[in-house]
């Protein structure tokens, strides 16, 4: 199966403006200019998802952004999830949404959860947007019911699997189109339940089957607590890349079980060097009481809501014992990984989660001590994957190699700044690294823009709009200066 991302890379990911034109039908093909800055959205007879709640959204944050580069920048990103990526159907009688990442032709439990996270404070009013998320709660919860181990999905049950999957020595299901098993995998789209509940009091998406699905999830936490051996998971893909595989047999690295739960993968999916992950298993901690009040309030399920919040219980206790480092002066700060032997790692990446990403998804006070240490640790040289270039500083990661700075960890640092100046400095190297393309993309060179990775990344593009939307709601005088 050839993938959007392959045409890209054949293509060239650096082409600049003109990029997604050239790669994918119904999009814009107006170039970009010094003198007018045109919009990189698909016609609207091609877009896959039309909102008028985002539109009207649109119109009104973008009208209150002064720079002309930025508001060109939001109007292009904010909707590129429904306009690119989200294909509406049904499934079982049921509604059905399925989202790719942009390039890929597939779905990330992930990847699909933040994506449309944006759009969710403006579900209430538009029931076309509640159908959408209506059919994306559905899907999910039909994915975790085939394999909650894996991370991503095929359109067709009966479709190719995703090419550099095809050797993979793991237990592959049909429909599956990778199976590396990352705690946020299962964490995403309860958040993603949680806040659509929360926004809009509907109940439909929450039947029987996606009771099956978080059952699922709780029974496999439970799992990859590793208390009674290393569980039914294991993965080994033949690859030069390590990163791609895990040791020992697919089992990773050894461990002593402590009620932490066990990854084999990051977000990034990379491969865990030790695999209690923290980040994950904070996110775990906080996503399991939301399931807990979901199942009290929706289901009057005392008992799945008991066992939700004692697992939570659980976890929080092991991983402030075995996460939290201490520096020589006392102070303490989150550790990326650990074993449980007391071998622990720091370092942080670009990926969500991450130890810059916990104040943005609810798993820490953002003006926790703790938090805040672990956040300036993060964005220093302490963290071998923090660059500093000519063109901007960020975090990055294994994923893309040294030098290789993600946008997302720059929105995701201005998300959990409360200073000014350190927001406009986001929001100008954002600016300025696009590559003329309007867009985010997933990694840039530090001091070369032109060489970046993913010319069509969407979570990037509407985590981005995000932060605009929150900006103009908190912190309007920094987008009319």
């Amino acid at each position: 199966m050839t993938t959007r991302r392959d045409i890209l890379q054949l293509l060239g990911a650096s082409a600049g403006a003109g990029l997604m034109a050239a790669a994918l039908p119904g999009w814009a093909a107006a170039p970009v200019t010094a003198a007018g800055l045109t919009s990189q959205r698909p016609a609207p007879g091609k877009r896959r998802f039309t909102s008028e709640a985002v539109e009207r959204q649109l119109r009104t944050v973008k009208a209150g952004i002064a720079d002309p580069k930025l508001a060109w920048l939001f109007e292009n990103c904010y909707p590129n999830t429904l306009d690119t990526t989200v294909e509406i159907g049904t499934l079982n009688g049921k509604p059905d949404t399925f989202v790719i990442t942009g390039d890929i032709d597939a779905m990330w439990l992930r990847d699909s959860s933040a994506q449309v996270h944006p759009y969710i404070p403006l579900a209430r009013g538009d029931k076309a947007l509640r159908r959408m998320f209506h059919g994306l709660i559905q899907r999910q919860a039909a994915c975790i019911r085939i394999d909650p181990y894996a991370n991503a999905f095929l359109p067709d049950p009966h479709g190719q699997r995703l090419k550099w999957a095809v050797s993979d020595d793991t237990e592959m299901k049909p429909g599956v189109g990778e199976r590396k098993w990352e705690v946020d995998s299962l964490c995403y789209p309860i958040r993603l339940a949680h806040a659509y509940w929360q926004a809009t009091g509907d109940t439909a998406p929450f039947d029987d089957d996606w009771r099956a699905a978080m059952a699922l999830v709780v029974r496999t936490f439970r799992e990859q607590q590793r208390k009674d051996g290393p569980g039914p998971y294991r993965f080994q893909r033949p690859s030069p890349i390590p990163t791609e595989s895990q040791f020992l047999d697919g089992y990773g690295n050894p461990t002593r079980p402590n009620g932490m739960i066990h990854s084999m993968f990051r977000p990034s999916d990379d491969a865990c060097l030790y695999p209690l992950f923290v980040p994950a298993n904070l996110f775990a901690v906080t996503v399991l009481r939301q399931l807990a009040q979901m199942s009290a309030a929706i289901h009057h399920d005392a008992d799945f809501a008991a066992q939700c919040r004692a697992l939570a219980d659980e976890v929080e206790q092991a991983t402030r014992k075995a996460g939290l480092q201490r520096d020589a002066d006392g102070s303490t700060h989150w550790a990326y990984e650990v074993d449980g032997y007391g071998n622990q790692l720091f370092m942080d990446d670009a990926n969500a989660p991450g130890l810059l990403s916990l104040a943005y998804l609810g798993c820490v006070d953002r003006d926790d001590p703790v938090y805040q240490r672990t956040r300036a640790l993060a964005w220093s040289p302490r963290n071998p994957y923090f660059f500093q270039g000519t063109a901007a500083q960020g975090i990055g990661g294994p994923h893309e190699g040294l030098r290789m700075i993600w946008p997302m960890a720059i929105i995701l640092y201005a998300f959990t700044s409360d200073d000014d100046a350190q927001i406009r400095q986001c929001l100008q190297w954002l600016k300025t690294t696009d590559n003329g393309t309007g867009f985010m993309h997933e990694a840039f060179d530090q001091d070369d823009p032109s060489h970046f990775t993913r010319a069509w990344f969407a979570w990037a593009n509407t985590l981005f709009g995000e932060l605009v939307v929150h900006l103009h709601q908190t912190r309007p005088q920094l987008l009319r200066a």
